[in-house]
C-alpha cells in the first residue's frame, strides 16, 4: 500500500514540477532515490509518465495516457475546443483531421475526424508517432524551447524515408519556416505514401497539442500546400479562441473556420483505401 501512495506522491509531484529529474523528486519528497525512481519506472511502463534524454541524466514528465481516459481537465477542454472545428475542417477538406498531443520525444493522437473521400489515410487513437519527423510533431516542437530542441538533436535523428529530415541544420531551418509562416509540412518523412499539413496549438500556458489535414501523399503537391497550410492554421487559430471562452466544458456545438484563401483542393478522380499514416 505504500508503494501505491508513493507512486501517487510522485505522480503529483511530476505534474507540478515536469521536466523534473530523479534527484529533486527525491529531495522534494524526502524519499530515497531508489524509492523514487522505483515508482517512475512503474508509471512510465503503465503509460502515466514520460521520459525526456536517455540514462540518469533523464527528465520526467506527464504523458498523453491521463488525456487519453479523460482525466486531465486541460486535455478535455482541449478535445472539447477542437472537435467542432475539425468537423469543420474535415466538411471543407474532406480530408482526415487529426489533434496530437506531445509526450517526450513522441506525440499522441488523441481525437480523429476521418476523411471522406475514397483515398483516405488512417491512424487509431493513441498511437504514438516521432515529434522530429512528422507535420504534427514538427508544428509542435517549433513552439518548444530551443533548449528542448537541441536536446532532440544531441540524441540523434531517425531516418524513416528518405524523406525525413536528418541533419540538424536542416531541421533548424524547417522549425524556423514553421514559425514564419504558421504550418509545419510532412510530405512522405515515416511513411512515403502519407503526408500532411499540421499547425500547433498554444495557449497563454504554453503548448498544447497540434491539429493537421492528412492526405494521401499524391494529394499534397506544392499548390495543395499553399491552400491547406492557411487553411490548418486558422483552424488551430480558431481552437486556441474556444478555448478561451467560459462554458467550453458545455457539450460542442457547431463551429464555422475563419474564412480564408486559397480555398482547398476538390475531389479526386481515383480512390482506393489508403495506408495507415503517421502524420
Amino acid at each position: 500500500m505504500q508503494s501505491v501512495r508513493n507512486a501517487l506522491r510522485v505522480l503529483e509531484e511530476v505534474s507540478v514540477l515536469q521536466p523534473v529529474g530523479v534527484s529533486e523528486l527525491a529531495r522534494r519528497l524526502d524519499l530515497p532515490k531508489s524509492t523514487v525512481q522505483r515508482a517512475l519506472t512503474t508509471l512510465h511502463a503503465a503509460g502515466w509518465l514520460a521520459v525526456h534524454g536517455r540514462g540518469t541524466g533523464g527528465r520526467w514528465a506527464l504523458a498523453a495516457k491521463p488525456a487519453l481516459v479523460g482525466q486531465r481537465s486541460e486535455s478535455n477542454r482541449l478535445r472539447l475546443a477542437a472537435e467542432p472545428i475539425m468537423q469543420a475542417l474535415r466538411a471543407e477538406t474532406h480530408e482526415t483531421i487529426h489533434l496530437m498531443v506531445p509526450e517526450g520525444d513522441e506525440i499522441v493522437l488523441i481525437e480523429r475526424i476521418d476523411g471522406s473521400l475514397p483515398v483516405r489515410t488512417f491512424q487509431r487513437l493513441g498511437t504514438r508517432s516521432p515529434i522530429a519527423a512528422t507535420g504534427n510533431g514538427k508544428a509542435m516542437l517549433a513552439h518548444l524551447p530551443q533548449a528542448r530542441v537541441e536536446a532532440l538533436l544531441a540524441d540523434g535523428l531517425t531516418r524513416y524515408t528518405a524523406k525525413t529530415i536528418t541533419d540538424p541544420e536542416a531541421l533548424r531551418a524547417a522549425l524556423a519556416l514553421i514559425r514564419e509562416r504558421g504550418y509545419a509540412t510532412n510530405r512522405g518523412e515515416v511513411d512515403p505514401d502519407v503526408s500532411s499539413v499540421a499547425a500547433a496549438i498554444v495557449s497563454t500556458g504554453g503548448l498544447l497539442g497540434s491539429i493537421s489535414i492528412s492526405v494521401p501523399t499524391h494529394r499534397l503537391d506544392d499548390a495543395a500546400v499553399a491552400r491547406l497550410g492557411p487553411v490548418v492554421a486558422a483552424a488551430a487559430a480558431a481552437i486556441e479562441g474556444a478555448l478561451e471562452l467560459p462554458d467550453i466544458d458545455a457539450s460542442p456545438g457547431t463551429a464555422a473556420l475563419p474564412t480564408t484563401e486559397p480555398r482547398p483542393m476538390g475531389t479526386p478522380t481515383k480512390e482506393t483505401h489508403g495506408p495507415a499514416d503517421r502524420h
